[in-house]
């Protein structure tokens, strides 16, 4: 009997991975033996299959049975139950198992007709990212680059398993430095008529052009203000004065403050338009300021805010604290609020409101802030904030220059983002014009849209992301664009060309009348790109449980690799017959949406030609 007409087909839905573990749950369990270990890993060497089972190891010492025996018992009840062309038992007690070439041609022609690629669906969540977080009359700067980019992959990443994701990028946009900067703006352009004795009279709303000065005015004269104001108290005093007046409602200053936030968004949005990255709420800081003074006061008389030399903090000290966990400050002792004050207020307003209501909040922010996280998601459920909320910190790295230390500009200042995006677009233009002229002089005729600026900045910008997501979150990375740049090694363009490489192939192809036909699958370099391509909804299931990108950067880098060995191994066009060719091609296709999809989550986008 063929292998395919005694072998079930899978369950809705089940990945190849889930039908493997579920045929090893059906021998364990036919063996009288617990289920527990009834899993499939990687094998360690390809020779011995695609996958090894060790689960008789840990079982051997509970049971009192020596391992190869538990191992030879779960073997032979594989070999019965089919899925498999090989299964072995070797060593101390492992079960090495080749899968079979229809399992595997089944697998591969379902997730080719699948829209997500067998990307599993989870249960539906609602869930926050809260990823970005730029000052208001400051430029994004390298700080930014991997909130925004590890932040943009998540939401992409979540949503893909098929949750709601709502991200907002919380301004600073409030506090002493609105002060300082509006303190500075009246010595500078007195004659406003937000200044004016009637500040009621001052217009309803003012932009750039009634201003009189833009986004580079204000980040020359945000840096002059905080000098000023931290070798003068005198400054520091006017600073607090039109603190107080705006927070209190000054209609003149509420004025300049709105289009002082409107300027320096309408520029932060074209670094976000640059990289791609999307939110569905531009709040800030501001917005949950109503919220504060009727919080703190509901905290004091609860007992869970209380006074401390003058401030008041809220004790999150918890008896299994392997450290020390000092208190959360939420006041001076001159009432000042702080940013823990803003997040904690941040949190009540998204729990709260029946519009958002998460289930999940995740922030993406620098490592260095894991203690404040802990203090703030303590307090929270401490005051009963944010009951059923899970309050997640997905803590990263820094950007370092090629010295190893944080990234700065050659004058030792903070590189600012733009300037980091346009260095490796204009690497990019010149890897890609050097490309093209060596093309040329071997006659290749190179389209000459490889010359393009889209090109140059879908090359670069894809480098910039592929180098940040595939550096394990928590880790600093070199941001180093000569070397991101290169189609050569583990980097960006080299996954991008794979995808380039097979969408030709597909084109030359239907150019001959050739289509995609039923996957056969016979040699070992179609066994090995099929199987990399069924691996793809795990490691995607995996890098949403740990918030970790760089597990499906890897995994597209090895899908790109193990596509090139194919094509070198297996004749796609000039395949040995018509039903060969037709199959390779499937094949072909598979791996380029899996490459595009995964692609796609980590917000690097494909080029049509190269």
């Amino acid at each position: 009997m063929k292998e395919n007409q005694k072998q079930a087909a899978s369950p809705v839905g089940l990945t190849l991975a889930g039908e493997i573990n579920q045929l090893l749950e059906n021998a364990f369990r036919a063996c009288g033996l617990p289920t527990s270990h009834a899993r499939a890993a990687r094998a360690s060497r390809p020779e011995w299959g695609e996958l090894q089972c060790n689960g008789a190891l840990p079982l051997a010492k509970s049971l009192g049975r020596p391992p190869r025996e538990i191992a030879a018992a779960v073997a032979e009840q594989l070999r019965a139950g089919g899925g498999f062309d090989v299964v072995e038992v070797a060593g101390a007690g492992f079960v090495n198992l080749k899968l079979s070439a229809a399992l595997l041609a089944r697998h591969a022609q379902a997730q080719l007709d699948d829209p997500a690629c067998g990307i599993v669906q989870e249960t539906r969540q609602r869930i926050m990212l809260d990823y970005g977080g730029p000052n208001v009359a400051k430029p994004l700067h390298v700080g930014h680059l991997r909130s925004l980019v590890i932040g943009e992959s998540l939401r992409r990443i979540l949503r893909a398993q098929g949750h709601d994701t709502v991200s907002d990028v919380h301004l600073g946009d409030w506090g002493l430095q609105m002060g300082m900067l509006i303190a500075q703006i009246r010595r500078d352009f007195p004659s406003l008529s937000c200044f004016a004795p009637q500040p009621e009279l001052a217009a309803a709303s003012l932009d750039e052009a009634s201003l009189g000065f833009g986004m580079q005015d204000l980040q020359r004269l945000y840096p002059l203000a905080a000098a000023a104001c931290k070798d003068d108290p005198a400054r520091m005093a006017e600073a607090r004065e039109l603190t107080a007046a705006l927070q209190a409602g000054h209609s003149g200053y509420i004025a300049l403050w709105r289009a002082i936030r409107a300027i320096s968004l309408q520029v932060q949005q074209q670094d976000f338009a640059a990289l791609d990255v999307h939110f569905d709420l531009l709040l800030g800081e501001s917005d949950v300021q109503a919220l504060i003074p009727p919080m703190l006061s509901e905290l004091r008389e609860r007992g869970i805010g209380i006074e401390s030399e003058g401030a008041l903090v809220v004790q999150v000290a918890e008896e299994n604290d392997a450290h020390p966990m000092p208190p959360l400050l939420l006041a001076k002792s001159d009432g000042a609020a702080l940013y823990a004050t803003t997040d904690l207020a941040t949190i009540l307003s998204r729990v709260r409101d029946s519009d958002v209501a998460p289930a999940r909040i995740i922030y993406v922010v620098d490592q260095r802030q894991a203690l404040h996280f802990e203090q703030v998601f303590r307090a929270a459920r401490r005051a009963g904030y944010a009951p059923g909320v899970e309050l997640v910190h997905a803590g990263f790295g820094t950007v370092n220059g090629v010295d190893g230390k944080p990234y700065k500009t050659r004058q030792g200042g903070v590189a600012q983002l733009a300037d980091l995006l346009n260095g490796a677009i204009d690497k990019a233009r010149e890897r890609l014009g050097a490309l093209a002229a060596d093309a040329a002089e071997q006659g290749a005729g190179v389209d000459q849209a490889v010359q393009a600026e889209t090109l140059a900045r879908l090359v670069g910008i894809a480098a910039v992301k592929f180098a940040d997501l595939s550096s394990y979150r928590i880790s600093g990375y070199i941001f180093d664009p000569e070397r991101m740049v290169s189609f050569e090694g583990k980097t960006g363009p080299y996954v991008q060309y794979a995808c380039v490489r097979i969408g030709s192939i597909l084109a030359r192809a239907a150019a001959q009348q050739l289509q995609p036909g039923p996957i056969e699958v016979a040699a070992e370099a179609e066994r090995a790109l099929v199987f990399e391509c069924a691996r793809f909804p795990e490691v995607v299931a995996s890098a949403a449980t740990n918030l970790a990108p760089n597990e499906i950067a890897d995994y597209v880098f090895n899908l790109a690799q193990t596509f090139s060995r194919f094509y070198l191994d297996c004749p796609v066009l000039a395949a040995e017959s018509a039903e060969r060719c037709a199959s390779r091609l499937a094949i072909s296709t598979l791996a380029r949406r899996v490459l595009e999809r995964g692609l796609y989550l980590l917000g690097i986008a494909v080029p049509e030609k190269m």
